[in-house]
């Protein structure tokens, strides 16, 4: 009997993880299965180019894994029983299906969240999704000049949607309200330019400020101050898929679930969990940012732990790291903070062009990653009887 795993999410971790078990191990052996709600792969480092009106290749999921082994089934996950090993999921017509699993990674992300501001879900945009990325892109174009738009969130995302707003889109009047400083936690060299850049790109920026309120034609601020806005971009917060927290499986204060540094659940050695899914420790004992930077190695992990315990092999760890953060800041500009292991800035940074190549290529070769799932060459291992298999060893580096 072929042993059954079930990938839920192909995202970034889902798919890179999908593949790597096709790849890692032999296709007689195992019933892979990877759930995903939409038929695209969907590029979500580049959700604000398509908010601005930037067409992106489509991705097909079922022409990406066409001859892997790999079963694309489309359908939303609405449950996960742990203890039965079952996941519930439902179809594009609403029909619900109960799906059995041996081995289970959990791998559906995470999405924005209004942090429980008023007027969030009803008057802003978010750039988490493509569906939201396209309602901000409709909104956009309605848009005439000098109206203004802010961008509400100073993390990456935030600087990457006000910036790329602001370029393609200079006759709108772009507000970027930030709650603590513009650049907080980069280098000062990285501080500057982004000031340069907001600068140049005409983009007011509002420090130390946070939004208390959304409404249909402005923002409130913590002092009560309004920022007139005909469209609010909401990235001050993302959120796990809400699933896992209604599950046995131990979670997170913020319902990631725990998962041990091969990826593996604590509570439910048959369930990995990866990406903005996964309560993970990276370097310095502090929990992985979510990210695609944490996302990709952690699936390449537990796909790598998933076929050495099935294979009867030790299984070998690869910590987490963190080399650095890369923002677009336009398609001619960006910048490349160079971090230390555990995520912290230090003096070095990229910054022009040359970043913007840099980003555009790590970007590339990411979504490179997903679509060719069998070029990378590795060899199948045979999924032995439980008797057979070595355990929970963990060894050395992965290859």
């Amino acid at each position: 009997m072929q042993h059954r795993i079930i990938v839920l999410g192909a995202g970034y971790t889902g798919a890179i993880a999908a593949g790597r078990l096709a790849r890692r191990l032999r296709r007689e052996d195992v019933a892979i299965t990877l759930v995903n709600a939409e038929a695209d792969f969907v590029e979500r480092v580049r959700m604000h180019q398509l908010a601005t009106g930037q067409d992106l290749p489509p991705r097909p999921l079922d022409a990406m894994f066409t001859g892997t082994g790999v079963t694309l089934k489309l359908a939303r996950v609405t449950a996960v029983d742990a203890e039965r090993r079952a996941v519930t999921v439902t179809g594009e017509r609403g029909t619900r299906e109960e799906l059995r699993y041996d081995t289970l990674v959990y791998a559906l992300g995470s999405g924005w969240h209004d942090q429980g501001v008023p007027g969030v879900a009803e008057h802003a945009h978010d750039i988490a999704s493509r569906p939201g990325a396209l309602r901000l892109r409709a909104r956009l174009a309605e848009l005439g000049a000098g109206a203004p738009v802010v961008v509400v969130g100073g993390g990456l995302t935030g600087l990457e949607a006000a910036t790329e707003l602001a370029e393609a889109r200079p006759d709108l009047d772009i507000a970027l309200a930030v709650r603590g400083g513009l650049g907080d936690g980069f280098s000062p060299k990285g501080r500057r330019h982004l000031r340069e850049v907001c600068d140049r790109l005409g983009i007011t920026v509002h420090e130390h400020t946070a939004v208390d309120a959304v409404a249909a034609g402005h923002v409130t601020t913590a002092d009560g101050v309004s920022l007139p806005s005909e469209a609010t971009v909401w990235t001050a917060g993302f959120a796990v898929h809400p699933i896992a927290r209604d599950t046995t499986l131990e979670t997170g204060d913020n319902g990631q679930i725990v998962v041990d540094r091969s990826m593996r659940s604590v509570s439910h050695p048959e369930v990995y969990a990866v990406g903005d899914a996964a309560l993970a420790m990276g370097p310095g004992d502090k929990p992985l940012r979510m990210s695609c930077a944490s996302g990709v190695p952690a699936a390449w992990q537990a796909a790598d732990a998933i076929a050495a315990r099935l294979s009867g092999g030790k299984v070998p760890v690869t910590p987490v790291r963190y080399f650095q953060q890369c923002v677009s800041l336009g398609r001619s500009d960006g910048l490349i903070q160079f971090v230390t292991a555990d995520d912290r800035a230090v003096d070095r940074a990229l910054t022009g062009r040359l970043a913007a190549r840099y980003k555009e290529a790590i970007c590339k070769a990411a979504t490179w990653g997903v679509a060719h799932p069998l070029l990378v060459p590795s060899r199948a291992r045979r999924v032995v009887p439980r008797q057979e298999r070595v355990g929970d060893a963990v060894v050395g580096t992965a290859a």
